[in-house]
């Protein structure tokens, strides 16, 4: 029996979708890219996973299109399939994560998923939420008779949604909360058209939507208010986070200090700030050393400028826009709900959401047209293709540098320390890994050496133990001072530390360097300031304060 042109065309178009299918489920399935051979954290698997994962999505949307241009519309539902199989993989992941049955990523939390901690994974889910929110919504309007693939559709994301409503709590992640809840009220607000209907009933009963706009704002002041009492240090550390970041960007508004650069003008900011001496005690308890911003539009003023950061955030509200009048509304909650969780934490630092993100913009924009295919097919493969040279020897690197960590662990510098030489050129934009190799060097007593690579670290991180191996390293070269200088500004970037303060009363009971003035003072703040946790370093630094001071007692009565 011969096949028809009608069941041929049939066929290739099948084929398409299927192949578009393919590119956009391997470009999502970053999500899941995990490995146990790298430090925990690091992204290098992710970035090689996308590398080979771009190559393929290329292949498939080029065959896609010598096959069919109707196969490459599909991409917008592919996406949207795409997401919702990826958020019920990770929601049966953190569910058996839950109840014991598979273990999580990080030790001081009972689900993350795939991902290293709950935040950017409840993040993940909170951006799947709205798009099955609406995708069930939209079969669910069927009346007439569903075919199977609806059928299959309209019980997959219900099932999904279930499932998702049932761990997200469970991540106890604010932030992600309500990028689900405002999201998913958009989402019901777009499917419903409620514009249409808020102007009619604005028209004919005004004081009654009054009534009911206060009502609502009333109800957001006191679900806001319960959301900061929930976990209050917390929030306030952001507040304070971003009231640092604020200061970093008033400094270099128009251009700001590169990208991955926002650790050092972080550290640098807070310094500041705490050395001028005009601050809260609260600020002094909440601050940290992080690295991000957590809050990715601030992130984006500090790296890129203002100018930039606003010339990007203009692209994707018109990219949302556009989605909005073709009526994509799944993917554009998908989209305000990211926007909205980037408010309080950095998502936009990990491939899975770059990758996700991107995505879902071009599902708001995508056509048939094949010359826009074709183009953004070939975008993708320079991309990956750049990029999976450097992201092989990367991820081998990580992999090694986990090896070498044990010998680092073990005090086995000497040999720890030709390994993270030879690794030195790959990881160098690693401040963890500039901090070990540096503080290595220390440990055998190569200071100038270890003071380069420490100093290179400072780039990459705000963390104040940078501060306090350099200032011990130029101590033990006899530069006192120099090392007065550091200490100082390891108590001037993280106040509320005890640390640096020790360091600097050993530094003034040093005979070459005695002051008893400042050793008094610096006593004082060790034996009195109170830590955030009580440890033994803590009982074992006031001990040794404390023995130091009879020594000083002692030279005194000699006098």
């Amino acid at each position: 029996m011969k096949m028809t042109r009608i069941q041929f065309l049939r066929i290739k178009t099948q084929a398409s979708i299927a192949l578009i299918s393919i590119g956009v489920i391997g470009l999502l399935s970053t999500v899941c890219a995990y490995s146990f051979y790298i430090p925990a954290g690091d992204t290098s698997y992710q970035w090689l996973w996308c590398g080979w994962v771009s190559i393929i999505f290329t292949v498939c949307v080029l065959l896609a299109v010598g096959l069919s241009a109707k196969g490459v519309h599909f991409f917008y539902h592919s996406v949207i399939w795409g997401l919702i199989l990826m958020g019920g993989i990770e929601a049966v992941w953190g569910l058996r994560q839950i109840y014991g049955f598979a273990t999580s990523n990080h030790s001081l939390y009972a689900v993350t998923g795939s991902f290293y901690n709950p935040g950017p994974y409840s993040g993940y889910l909170a951006l799947v939420f709205p798009v099955c929110l609406y995708e069930w919504l939209r079969l669910n309007a069927i009346k007439k008779q569903r075919t199977w693939e609806e059928s299959v559709g309209y019980y997959l994301s219900f099932g999904v949604l279930l499932l998702l409503v049932c761990v997200l709590p469970a991540g106890m992640s604010r932030s992600a909360w309500l990028a689900a809840g405002v999201s998913c009220l958009c989402v019901y607000a777009w499917h419903m058209d409620w514009t249409d209907k808020f102007r009619l009933l604005w028209q004919q009963q005004r004081q009654r939507v009054v009534m009911v706009v206060v009502g609502g704002f009333c109800v957001l002041l006191l679900a806001g208010y319960l959301l900061f009492v929930l976990k209050p240090d917390s929030a306030r550390g952001r507040l304070f986070m971003w009231k640092i970041t604020c200061r970093a960007i008033a400094e270099k508004p128009l251009t700001g200090y590169g990208i991955h650069n926002f650790a050092a003008a972080y550290g640098n900011a807070q310094e500041t700030y705490f050395a001028a001496g005009d601050y809260e005690p609260w600020e002094e308890r909440v601050a940290g050393s992080p690295e991000y911003a957590f809050n990715e539009y601030l992130q984006a003023a500090v790296e890129l400028g203002i100018p930039l950061a606003v010339c990007l955030l203009v692209v994707v509200v018109l990219c949302l826009y556009r989605g909005v009048r073709k009526g994509r509304y799944g993917i554009c909650g998908a989209i305000l709900s990211l926007m909205i969780f980037s408010f309080s934490s950095y998502p936009l630092q990990l491939p899975v959401f770059i990758v996700t993100f991107g995505g879902l913009l071009v599902a708001c924009l995508s056509g048939a047209d094949r010359w826009q295919w074709l183009g953004v097919a070939v975008l993708v493969g320079i991309i990956g293709g750049f990029r999976l040279k450097n992201d092989l020897q990367v991820e081998q690197a990580c992999r090694e540098w986990m090896n070498a960590r044990v010998l680092y662990n073990a005090g086995a510098y000497q040999s720890a320390e030709k390994e993270y030489g030879r690794l030195y050129p790959l990881l160098r934009d690693r401040a963890s890994f500039l901090f070990e190799y540096g503080h290595g060097l220390h440990k055998q007593q190569q200071f100038s050496k270890s003071n380069r690579i420490l100093k290179e670290a400072l780039l990459r991180s705000c963390d104040p133990m940078i501060l306090n191996v350099i200032g011990k390293n130029y101590q033990q070269m006899g530069d006192c001072l120099s090392a007065e200088d550091w200490f100082i500004r390891s108590t001037h970037r993280l106040p509320g530390r005890i640390y640096p303060y020790y360091l600097l009363a050993k530094l003034y009971a040093e005979p070459s360097f005695r002051q008893p003035d400042k050793f008094e003072k610096m006593k004082w703040m060790v034996l009195t300031k109170e830590p955030k946790v009580h440890s033994t370093a803590i009982r074992q630094m006031r001990e040794e304060i404390k023995k130091i001071q009879l020594i000083f007692v002692h030279i005194k009565k000699d006098e």
